[in-house]
């Protein structure tokens, strides 16, 4: 039995390698498609009492079936494996009187398979000494074992594991005949962990999409994110097509009325402009297009005049010279609430030389001073 037990342990350990082996090919596939994956497996320490059988080697002479009861203590290193510091007692009853001892320390490694939330099967292998107490030796052995079995979760703290498998106990002392003794076992564990469970890993959130600039303006002025330069100015700022505050200048140079028009109650302004009329509409028309580009732009409409006649005359002139220009404001759509006035000036702020014909003219004027 001896030396068919040790051959035996050597193909039942080279078998184990290759299962091994599979098991951890397989393990790299299943890894990527199931529940078992690094972040699903309990490092936590545990105790694993174990009680059992064995089916005695018949070299020993003693009765051929054996209760064993031992304690295991343990944890997993990896998804897949989990390492084991045990100790475990059996007593035989020799033939013909007397009893045998067995009390064996040693370490043993699982690998397994599977999900953790299913029986997992696995192979064990160990390694230990063997202590012996018979009427032929009291004293130490090596010993090792090769086996498998099925492990299953049944809460998150505990698991059962059924085992069975082969050990071999190189004791040559107790039986001078005899250079070592192989016993089948079966066992039963109950592993319980224990410390609180590692917290589950945090969800990972999914990143925020990225807004479109496009559609935003953070403030409100007319210009989308993408495209604003000065994405922080202040409420009512006016701005250009950057985005950064602008002065804005509406120019009615060019605009000038004839010597004493308009008449009261005159309406066609084309008629009260100086020759030729179509500049002055011209000017006045891209004045509109400017007020429709910055409808935030408020302005005061103001009349002007030239030096000839009286103050009294002046000032009633220069105001009928601002409401004309008001009304073809807001006759070409630009809202009464932007316009202040129409306010007259007379003959005050002249910007041409009052003594000569050409500065008049351009005192005979209207302005549109923006209220910046």
């Amino acid at each position: 039995m001896k030396r068919k037990g040790l051959y035996f342990l050597i193909a039942l350990a080279l078998g184990g390698v290759g299962a091994v082996h599979a098991q951890d090919t397989t393990g790299a596939v299943d890894t990527a498609s199931s529940s078992t994956a690094a972040a699903d497996y309990d490092g936590r320490w545990y105790i694993a009492p174990t009680v059992g059988g064995y089916y005695n080697d018949t070299d020993r002479n003693t009765n051929s079936r054996q209760v064993y009861y031992g304690l295991g203590v343990g944890r997993f290193i990896s998804p897949n494996a989990s390492i084991d510091i045990f100790a475990d007692r059996t007593k035989r009853d020799v033939d013909g009187g007397g009893s045998w001892a067995n009390n064996t320390v040693g370490a043993a490694v699982r690998f397994y398979a599977g999900a953790w939330d299913s029986w997992r099967p696995y192979v064990l292998a160990g390694v230990m000494g063997s202590h012996h107490q018979n009427a032929g030796n009291n004293g130490w052995s090596p010993a090792a074992e090769l086996g498998g079995g099925l492990s299953k979760t049944i809460t998150d703290s505990s698991d059962v594991r059924i085992e069975a498998g082969y050990r071999y106990d190189w004791d040559d002392k107790s039986q001078p005949a005899e250079d070592g003794y192989g016993d089948w076992f079966l066992g039963f564990s109950i592993v319980s962990r224990f410390g609180e469970p590692a917290a589950a890993p945090a969800p990972v959130e999914a990143p925020a999409p990225v807004a479109d600039c496009s559609t935003m303006d953070s403030d409100n002025d007319g210009v989308n994110d993408c495209e604003d330069k000065c994405p922080a100015t202040t409420a009512g700022t006016i701005v250009g097509p950057d985005g950064c505050a602008q002065k804005v200048v509406i120019d009615l140079r060019g605009v000038n009325f004839k010597f004493d028009r308009p008449k009261k109650n005159e309406t066609d302004i084309s008629g009260a402009l100086a020759e030729p009329s179509s500049d002055s509409i011209a000017v006045l028309n891209q004045a509109v297009d400017t007020l429709q580009r910055y409808p935030q732009v408020h302005v005061t409409v103001a009349g002007y005049t030239d030096s000839v006649g009286t103050d009294v005359y002046n000032q009633s002139l220069s105001e009928r010279r601002a409401s004309i220009v008001y009304n073809y404001l807001t006759s070409h759509g630009i809202d009464a609430s932007r316009l202040e006035g129409p306010i007259g000036h007379g003959e005050s702020n002249p910007i041409g030389d009052n003594e000569t014909d050409a500065g008049r003219a351009q005192n005979r004027r209207t302005e549109l001073q923006v209220q910046q």
